[in-house]
């Protein structure tokens, strides 16, 4: 037998050594190594376990630990190198691990497979990356919150179609996208409800014959509850794909943000101005100034969507139990996380130094006949049916369309030649803040509601 076989943890079924080019290509140590941490704790609490049962001694078990602890040092010092030849992260520590202390080191993969480990190690990590991108959206909200308390009384378009639509606070729409990212919080941590389940214990799909405490293992690694199926702990990632899912969402939600960004920043809106920390020039044309956060992070959604596709693509053919096609879990869960984290804290930090160039908004607001539904209101109150007052106040933008006027310019006999119901106090009722502060009623843009809003955010409610 070739002594490169025996080398392999798992070489004594094998005749002949892996082809070399085979064992680059199969192996994951070059991108699953960022579990090193998580793979020494599970392996700690594993072997914690073992030598509670009894299924090996408490001596075996200190130098297993001691030795596990050293290799996490060298590992955060650099000073630990990485095998392709041992194939992924858990080979590379548990080799290591035996070289250093013998063969009690060997001992510690008793009663587990690395189906079970790589399930662990990845619940582990995404757990604690899920922990610290919810304190992102934290900051990001936090970062909407500042820009609409200091920006209340800020009166901008509001758009459908992309078209002047009503007049409504810069604050209110700063708040609904607040609503949006609490939502994505929720989902995140929907998710980690869900994934936060031990796997361990469930060896490579039909569980072990050594008489484990996977309860115990669960507490000492803070799991709530443990898999009930061992086929399913080990071969499903519908925990990684409902991340990758919300991520996707979030993501949309970063995108959309960042196309207004884009539209408000550009010479013919003026709505805004990005920070020069958050912009690039051109190496051509000195006077540019481009928002190239908010298109890049406009650009990584399609990213995460394509990370979602790739990992779906994998998982949707798969039998029961586990394939070395879920290898190819990692890299798009990785690469999902880094990019929402990333994007998440430029986000958080653009949006705070973003400056709202107020009387440009509301100039803005006061063009595209923005109040018209105001009018329309206004008749309605005055005991007209809404229909009938919806076409008067269409005659009546034509007739502002067609003389280059707008409706609050209307003299009272020209309003009055629309429809007798009107008096003169609908100069009044067509004013941006009387159109804005008309809209009192829960979700709507009136000051006092947005303000109520903002407490009612800050507040957890």
């Amino acid at each position: 037998m070739s002594k490169e076989c025996t080398d392999k943890l798992w070489g004594g079924r094998f005749s002949q050594p892996t082809d070399k080019f085979v064992e680059e290509f199969t192996a994951s140590i070059d991108f699953d190594k960022r579990l090193y941490h998580q793979d020494i704790r599970g392996s700690i609490a594993h072997a914690r376990m073992l030598g509670k049962q009894g299924i090996i001694p408490l001596a075996d078990v200190e130098k297993i630990v001691h030795g596990l602890q050293e290799i996490l040092d060298q590992i955060e010092a650099g000073k630990f190198d990485f095998s392709v030849s041992l194939e992924d992260i858990h080979m590379n520590i548990e080799a290591r691990l035996s070289a250093k202390i013998g063969e009690a080191g060997k001992r510690l993969h008793t009663g587990r497979s690395r189906n079970d480990q790589v399930a662990l190690d990845i619940r582990l990590y995404l757990r604690d990356e899920l922990v610290e991108i919810s304190a992102y959206l934290d900051l990001l909200i936090d970062s909407l919150l500042s820009q609409a308390e200091k920006n209340l009384d800020v009166i901008m378009p509001g758009y459908t179609h992309l078209q002047t639509a009503q007049p409504i606070l810069f604050a209110h729409h700063m708040l609904a996208y607040v609503e949006m990212f609490k939502r994505d919080k929720g989902r995140m941590e929907d998710c980690l409800r869900r994934m936060n389940v031990l796997p361990l214990g469930a060896g490579a799909l039909a569980g072990t014959t050594f008489p484990i405490d996977r309860e115990h293992v669960a507490e000492l690694l803070d799991f709530p509850e443990v898999t009930r199926n061992s086929l399913d702990s080990v071969s499903d990632r519908d925990f990684a794909l409902e991340f990758m899912s919300a991520s996707s969402i979030l993501m949309m939600h970063l995108s959309r943000f960042s196309e207004e960004l884009i539209l408000w920043s550009t010479s013919e809106f003026k709505f805004v101005d990005l920070s020069d920390s958050f912009c690039t020039g051109s190496s051509i044309m000195p006077q540019k100034k481009n928002p190239d956060v908010p298109e890049l992070v406009r650009g990584k959604t399609g990213r995460v969507y394509g990370n979602l596709m790739a990992l779906l693509t994998v998982m949707k053919s798969l039998p029961l139990a586990y394939n070395k096609d879920m290898q190819e879990d990692k890299e798009p869960l990785f690469d999902t996380i880094d990019t929402v984290k990333g994007s998440l804290k430029i986000f958080a930090d653009m949006i705070r130094e973003m400056k709202v160039n107020a009387a440009t908004m509301r100039q803005a607001a006061a063009k595209g006949f923005s109040t018209a539904t105001d009018v329309a209101d206004y008749l309605v109150r005055k005991g007209m049916p809404f229909r009938d007052a919806h076409e008067v106040v269409g005659k009546s933008v034509a007739y502002c369309l067609s003389r280059g006027k707008d409706l609050p310019e209307l003299t009272m006999e020209e309003w009055q030649g629309f429809s007798d119901k009107i008096d003169a106090d609908i100069y009044d009722a067509i004013t941006l803040e009387a159109s804005v502060n008309a809209r009192r009623a829960t979700g709507g843009t009136a000051l006092e509601r947005v303000k109520a809003e903002i407490e009612r955010v800050k507040s957890g409610r």
